[in-house]
């Protein structure tokens, strides 16, 4: 699958508070999630959804 989400500092950012062993996995299921909804854009607000959606 061709990776075609681009992530905001913001959404970066926060990102980076996710512990960096379990970084990499969080970043996949994120982007799929964003994918899913049609969304090519990873801001705060998506970040935030996926996170509530993934406990």
């Amino acid at each position: 699958m061709v990776n075609s989400v681009e992530w905001t500092p913001a959404a970066i950012a926060r990102l980076k508070e996710i512990p960096f062993f379990v970084r990499p996995a969080a970043r996949k299921k994120i982007e799929k999630f964003a994918l899913e909804k049609g969304l090519t854009a990873i801001t705060e607000a998506v970040y935030e959804e996926a996170k509530k959606q993934f406990g």
